[in-house]
């Protein structure tokens, strides 16, 4: 394995023509291939460089317990956390430039589960029979390419074999342009992760603007629970040097049960890897549906808007407010670097202001009761007299992320 390759994950037990097919094709365009077998279901006519017995060891199983077991799901869950972490193994080490798989619904889960783990750009490319239905599952937060078959793999035909060989041009072509990627280092500029949902857009606009002029990029994510969840995993990877959280919305549709949740664990990511972070309450006062016939009954009763023809937004209530005060000052609480909070008093989204349907003082005013009960008290909370929106408020917490970054240089020694 000393020469990089192209990792490809597949099920022997019930693939292996059309793993053989692939892997002919793509050595045939002048790459290698490590080929990892994660099949359970016996021998099969041709062997993969990473045998069933390694995926299943290194995920602390044994092959022949897994297989006596008859238990199909414990199965694919031991080879799924086997496929990844000879992933990781094999790209920490420099051994591959990609990754490819292929199959059904348990090929798919254990190829993806592996590419889920690989940094954005490294190149991930999956042919799947579930590539035409909901993939978010399989895909995640990362940039997986998926190709729908059209017919079932279930042996090679003048379909399949078309399908496969534009999946070897396709990852090879990925393989050869990350190869030659060169980066000028001194043209790279700092990266700033912001969020952005369409009621704070104003905000977020001004602020970015106003960042790229200090000498930052600014990647905005959309604050629809794939956006939160994206940038807090790229938060982990240690892409960012700093984020400007404007619109935390997807903490409301955790608590209450919309639509646009980003999990559990939205709003630690910075945190955790101690990278400076302005935080704002924008959207809060909404939580997220479908269309309207889809709010569930039991807020049938509650204060709705229809913004669009596909989207509802339920106004949070007094109670609801004060929970996610607290929520938000027991995650900024355990933040190991610099976090300030800003407050914009007049309103955290285009329809929470004097005269929107959504302008209630009273919650606002229940959310920050909630966070002063909770925060730290060496973290700095700022009220503004200040709509979210107006520019005023853009241009005060952009300027309070530039100051912070600016002393972590200092701190650094840059």
């Amino acid at each position: 394995m000393t020469t990089p390759s192209i990792l490809l994950i597949a099920t022997l037990d019930t693939k292996w023509e059309e793993a053989d097919y692939l892997r002919r094709k793509i050595e045939a365009k002048g790459e290698r291939v490590i080929l990892l077998d994660a099949g359970v279901l016996g021998p099969t006519p041709i062997k993969g460089d990473i045998q069933p017995e390694d995926v299943a060891k290194i995920a602390g199983s044994n092959l022949s317990q897994l297989v006596s077991k008859k238990d199909r799901g414990e199965a694919m869950a031991v080879m799924a956390q086997g496929a990844k972490l000879w992933a990781l193994k094999l790209f920490k080490e420099g051994h591959i430039l990609g990754v490819a798989g292929l199959g059904g619904s348990a090929g798919t889960a254990i190829g993806t589960a592996a590419m889920r783990e690989l940094p954005v750009g490294f190149p991930k490319l999956m042919v799947s029979t579930h590539a035409s239905g909901h993939t978010r599952s399989y895909v995640g937060t990362k940039d997986i390419v998926m190709i729908f078959p059209v017919v079932d793999l279930a042996g090679l035909n003048r379909i399949s074999k078309k399908v496969l060989d534009n999946a070897a041009s396709a990852i090879c072509g990925m393989v050869k342009d990350h190869r030659e990627q060169k980066e000028d280092k001194e043209d790279i500029k700092p990266l700033i992760a912001m969020t952005m949902f369409g009621v704070t857009t104003p905000c977020v606009m001004k602020a970015k603007r106003i960042l790229e002029d200090r000498g930052f990029e600014v990647l905005v994510f959309h604050a629809t629970g794939t956006g939160g969840e994206a940038m807090e995993g790229l938060i982990r990877d240690g892409f960012f040097a700093g984020v400007l959280d404007v619109s935390t919305t997807e903490l409301a549709d955790e608590l209450v049960g919309g639509i646009l949740s980003a999990g559990p664990h939205r709003l630690e990511a910075a945190g955790e890897s101690a990278i400076p972070q302005v935080v704002v309450p924008g959207a809060l006062d909404m939580v997220n549906f479908g269309p309207i016939d889809t709010v569930p009954s039991q807020f049938k009763d509650r204060r709705l808007y229809v913004h669009n023809p596909n989207v509802t937004l339920m106004r949070t209530t007094i109670e609801e407010n004060e929970a996610l005060g607290k929520m938000v000052g027991f995650k900024l609480s355990k933040a190991r670097g610099p976090v300030s909070i800003y407050i914009p008093r007049k309103g955290v989204s285009a329809i929470d202001a004097e005269g929107q349907p959504f302008y209630d003082p009273k919650a606002d005013q229940a959310f920050l009761r909630g966070l002063k009960g909770e925060l730290r008290k060496d973290i700095p909370l700022v009220e503004m007299n200040a709509h979210i929106n107006d520019d005023e408020f853009a241009q005060a917490i952009s300027e309070e992320l530039y100051q912070m970054l600016t002393q972590a240089r200092k701190i650094k020694g840059d």
